[in-house]
């Protein structure tokens, strides 16, 4: 469970959306539109939303995975935990690889509006303010999470209010008839330049790394996401059309600075300095988040036994991962002194649409792993539509980026196999989804439970939920899982067996007891559950053994199909306690759809974690 402390320091609502919204704000707003202007004209505006349709399915699926395991690492911690640790290991070195050097040159982005405000600035002055904002941004994540949350909220607003300052004034002297050829374009044009301007949303989902650092992530990440996704996507669409309206076609083909070009047109000297400030801010907080989310990938490697431990070294006091973090800016300052590398730009956007890619196939295979433990609080609507949806439109965009980036994307993939090949070689095997859908039509011999563990771990820390006694025995308690055809005399033995195991008691004394109890009044409290319960003598303790049985048994006339037994035995003086696991197993039973996941688990530890998961009052 994380500490009070740290719960203090992490984000809310607000910090997630500025996050998710600073992360997509920047060059495809401010720059692109000009870019791809003179492919489609105005037809860029549909271009734009057809980008913000195909990005859906990788945002629904992103959500789902967020949700069920908050951890930080994002798209790396879910492909991991779903496609195992090979392509965990791509997808983790990937993902800090694009997000970092996106971030990078967001910051040289800079540039094109420094030299607005300040003609005579040269490209030297340049990078000594992108490394100035590097510096700045690294020793900010430094002090705090919470702190670096908080200026990144009001770089976002600031943001987000010149804009719509600009919007305001820009719509009364727009001349919309400049927009009424925006649907001329062929669809096959559009779908192109919606793959070049797709890139602009990837940022929507880097907030997802910083999943374990977030309050109350079950709700405040799809929230979050969300609603940066309608303000962003409003933002974009309405944005580019004030500024198509306001210019000339040979005034958009002849600059790389639109929006502050526009703003001169309607306020002068002063709308194009302060729509340059609001690019500066764009491209600064599309920097920050990227140090902010690329910083956490290394340090959930290191966890999972991908880099050397000392990737996880934390300051004491606000438990931060220092060196991830400084390793992080300074890969970003190099980016920055290297420049022109624009074949590397377009090589992380071809993986970044990988890794969306194998985000949508994760949330596939960790719904058809039927992995208990897998409980997202938000569903994919009309699975699996979307997540193949999503498949195919990454597919797509990837083949569109071109063949340089797509054979250096295969040659990092080789780069991080090799790695992996190395580093791993003696290590133990992770489970994974993929794993477990295997087991399903082979040997059981082969089955971990590991996965299920951890995920089970991840949501009682997502809920708050804190172990108490009962919690305790559970995760000790024997589970028996019968598929047979099985009377109620067997079952009393082989439940005898197994508190005799554990208790240090004769097995025959203990059958004796459950029989004289069952004898007493029946145990089967309902249709599918029976709570046989016995006192033993005062130095006995307390044990629970759980039993699932595929095919039922007949305690009764009238409940000959009971599936569920949680069987109790206890010394007198644990009186109070009995009547507390009575009340725990009755709650668990009761809570939504037990019964049908009861059945429908596959082995003993999916039993243990439905339990352990259940609502119930501590």
């Amino acid at each position: 469970m994380e500490s009070k402390k740290h719960k203090e320091e992490s984000l809310g609502l607000l910090e997630v959306f500025c996050i998710a919204s600073g992360a997509m704000i920047s060059s495809g707003l401010f720059v692109l539109p000009a870019v791809v202007y003179s492919k489609a004209g105005t037809g860029i505006i549909p271009a734009y939303f057809l980008a913000g349709i195909m990005m859906i399915p990788a945002l629904l699926s992103k959500v789902e995975l967020a949700t069920a395991m908050p951890k930080s690492g994002g798209t790396y911690f879910y492909i991991y935990r779903s496609l195992g640790p090979m392509l965990g290991n791509f997808a983790g070195f990937a993902n800090w690889f694009s997000i970092a050097l996106k971030g990078a040159f967001a910051l040289i982005g800079i540039g094109a509006f420094m030299q607005l405000i300040y003609p005579g600035i040269t490209m030297f002055q340049i990078k000594l303010v992108a490394l100035f904002f590097i510096l700045f941004f690294t020793i900010l994540n430094l002090v705090s999470v919470e702190s670096t949350g908080h200026v990144q909220d009001l770089m976002v607003f600031a943001l987000l209010g010149i804009l719509i300052y600009y919007n305001i004034i820009g719509w009364p002297k727009a001349d919309l008839t400049r927009l009424t050829t925006m649907a001329d374009s062929p669809f096959d044009v559009m779908l192109g330049i919606a793959g070049t301007v797709f890139i602009s949303y990837g940022g929507l989902t880097k907030v997802a790394s910083l999943a374990g650092e977030v309050r109350n992530p079950g709700k405040t990440l799809p929230r979050g996401m969300f609603l940066s996704y309608i303000v962003v996507n409003g933002a974009y669409l309405f944005t580019i059309a004030v500024t198509l309206a306001l210019l000339t076609p040979q005034e958009m083909l002849n600059s790389l600075t639109p929006l502050s070009i526009g703003a001169g047109k309607v306020a002068g000297r002063f709308g194009m300095v302060l729509l340059s400030i609001a690019a500066i801010f764009s491209f600064a907080t599309t920097a920050n988040a990227s140090l902010m989310s690329a910083s956490r990938l290394p340090v959930a490697m290191s966890r999972d036994g991908l880099l050397p431990e000392f990737f996880q070294k934390h300051t004491k006091k606000k438990d931060i991962p220092w060196l991830s973090v400084v390793l992080t800016g300074i890969f970003m300052a190099l980016v920055i002194l290297g420049l022109n590398l624009e074949n590397l730009v377009k090589t992380a956007s071809t993986m970044m649409l990988i890794l969306f890619l194998l985000v949508n196939m994760s949330v596939i295979l960790m719904r058809e792993s039927r992995i208990v433990s897998y409980r997202p609080i938000f569903r994919t609507p009309f699975y699996p539509f979307f997540p193949i949806l999503g498949i195919l439109f990454s597919t797509v965009l990837i083949f569109k980026m071109g063949n340089l980036p797509l054979l250096l994307a295969l040659f990092f993939f080789m780069l991080s196999t090799a790695w992996f090949i190395f580093y791993r070689k003696d290590k133990p095997k992770a489970e994974s989804a993929l794993i477990r859908i295997v087991e399903r039509v082979v040997s059981s011999e082969v089955r971990d439970g590991s996965l299920h563990n951890e995920l089970t771990t991840i949501l009682r820390e997502r809920d708050n939920i804190e172990d108490d006694r009962f919690d305790g025995l559970i995760r000790n308690a024997i589970i028996l899982d019968i598929k047979r055809e099985i009377s109620r005399d067997e079952l009393s033995e082989k439940i005898a067996q197994a508190f005799s195991l554990r208790m240090d008691i004769p097995m025959d004394k203990i059958r004796q007891k459950l029989e004289e109890r069952e004898s007493d009044s029946s145990t089967a409290i309902s249709d599918d559950l029976a709570i046989p319960h016995i006192v033993l003598d005062e130095d006995a303790g307390f044990d629970i053994v759980v039993v699932r049985l595929k095919e039922g048994v007949q305690f009764t006339e009238d409940r000959n199909n009971i599936r569920i037994v949680f069987a109790l035995a206890g010394a007198k003086g644990e009186r109070n306690f009995h009547l507390q696991a009575l009340m725990a197993i009755a709650q668990i039973v009761q809570s939504p759809d037990f019964v049908k996941k009861w059945d429908a688990a596959e082995k003993e530890e999916d039993l243990r974690g439905l339990i352990l998961l259940a609502e119930r009052r501590r």
